[in-house]
């Protein structure tokens, strides 16, 4: 977002008691919403809310707004995690997967939202090593890739990756409204 006549402040910069906020959205939109309002309203200024997740089509939606509290679950280490995960897909021929983000940016009446997807298949064993909080980019190999999420370059990732297409779409709005 570098260029933009705005400043960026990141959460885990701010002091903010948020022990009452509940992410129960039942979408990645919903979930971005309620992020994006309760940090705007609460800071009075505009937020940026993102929700991501993985789908699996062997998996049945299993993961999707689950997927870092599913299997080994939220407390579990990345290796954990992961390690479950890849004893859970060992037997599973359709590998197809989708790594989706939602972001809402909200305030002063804005309430827009910037979506981005990245296809792709889930290796049969981890092809790089963990990132820590994010054990499925050592398995998720993207569609026309030859190397997994965790393996590419950050540049490369940014252009496809389901992050980087959310951000280029909230990047276009915002020139728009300066």
């Amino acid at each position: 977002m570098s260029g933009l006549n705005f400043k960026f402040v990141f959460l885990g910069d701010l002091e903010v008691e948020d022990s009452d906020f509940v992410e129960d959205g039942k979408t990645f939109r919903e979930n971005a919403f309620k992020k994006a309002r309760y940090y705007g309203d609460k800071l009075g200024m505009f937020s940026l809310g993102e929700d991501s997740g993985i789908e699996i089509s062997a998996l049945n939606d299993e993961l999707g707004l689950e997927t870092r509290r599913w299997g080994a679950g939220h407390d579990a280490s990345d290796q954990e995690w992961v390690d479950f995960f890849m004893k859970r897909m060992e037997k599973e021929e359709d590998r197809e997967a989708r790594f989706r983000c939602s972001a809402c940016l909200y305030g002063e009446g804005i309430e827009e939202y910037f979506d981005g997807a990245t296809e792709g298949v889930i290796t049969e064993r981890l092809m790089a090593p963990i990132l820590q909080g994010l054990p499925l980019s050592s398995c998720f190999l993207p569609n026309r890739e030859t190397e997994v999420y965790a393996a590419l370059g950050g540049e490369r990732k940014a252009v496809i990756s389901h992050r980087g297409r959310a951000s280029r779409k909230i990047r276009k709005f915002l020139e728009k409204i300066i």
